[in-house]
């Protein structure tokens, strides 16, 4: 992509960068038939590609009065970003990168993996800083293969080479594999957190029941001891009303004797005199 990105018309009146549909059309070339990224218009011969210059006129006035957008600072890749391959001066952010291409590409560089028939074969990842991870350091190939018997990642001639009559699968298919494992390992760990969240509740209304019938224990208890202690006062009261009532008895049956004595003494003074 170099002067102008959209300044190349075609008949069905879009315009692209002409690189852009040069490499679109490339694609297309076995077909016989070129049609618009956009529309889907198809052409039987391969269109001639007119300036669009309107667009170059209106482009040159942007550039002039210095109107033209710029990218804003945090589209730039920084320190820890990784940065677009393909550009140059001042880097964009990478959107994705290409295990097939191993380059990483930014929104604008990346547009042919989606327009470019045999682009858009290739496997486009999240952006990584690590792509020469992915290619054999013996055979300089894009290991897309995995021996589950050494448990590393290979390439093809790897496999019919040191790792031959081993265990092996494709990459997808290894990868396909860790996820459905991860997945239920991830829902083994969260059945064990329910269980044990249920444990917990359990525990708590176990608590929560102690708890209450210890109120209700104490609060019998109270009753009891309350009950009690009214009863033994009411005794106590009732004890003292019969000593007194005893006493009072006592001092009447003493007083009667000794009226009686004295009576006696009286009768049998009077008989010896």
């Amino acid at each position: 992509m170099d002067k102008h990105l959209t300044d190349m018309t075609i008949p069905c009146g879009h315009s692209y960068c002409m690189n852009c549909i040069n490499g679109f059309w490339d694609g297309e070339d076995e077909k016989k038939i070129y049609s618009c990224p956009q529309c889907r218009q198809t052409f039987t011969a391969r269109p001639v590609l007119v300036k669009n210059t309107m667009l170059a006129v209106l482009v040159e006035e942007l550039k002039k009065t210095g109107l033209q957008a710029a990218p804003a600072d945090h589209c730039y890749a920084g320190p820890e970003d990784v940065a677009c391959d393909f550009c140059t001066g001042r880097k964009m952010k990478a959107v994705k990168s290409c295990l097939v291409c191993l380059v990483s590409y930014c929104e604008k560089h990346l547009q042919p993996h989606y327009d470019v028939a045999p682009l858009k074969k290739h496997k486009l990842v999240e952006p990584s800083k690590k792509l020469q991870e992915n290619i054999c350091s013996r055979h300089d190939e894009v290991m897309k293969m995995f021996c589950r018997t050494d448990q590393q990642s290979i390439c093809y001639l790897c496999s019919v080479d040191e790792h031959k009559g081993h265990d092996t699968v494709s990459a997808a298919a290894e990868r396909t594999e860790r996820q459905r494992e991860l997945e239920v390992s991830r829902q083994n760990i969260q059945q064990r957190i329910q269980d044990r969240e249920k444990d917990v509740k359990l525990l708590q209304q176990e608590v929560e029941a102690i708890n209450q019938s210890a109120d209700q224990t104490v609060e019998h208890s109270e009753k009891i001891f309350t009950e009690l202690i009214h009863l033994i006062q009411k005794r106590s009261s009732d004890v003292k009303q019969q000593i007194i009532l005893q006493q009072i008895q006592t001092d009447r049956t003493r007083e009667s004797f000794l009226v009686q004595l004295n009576s006696f003494l009286r009768h049998f003074s009077s008989q010896y005199q």
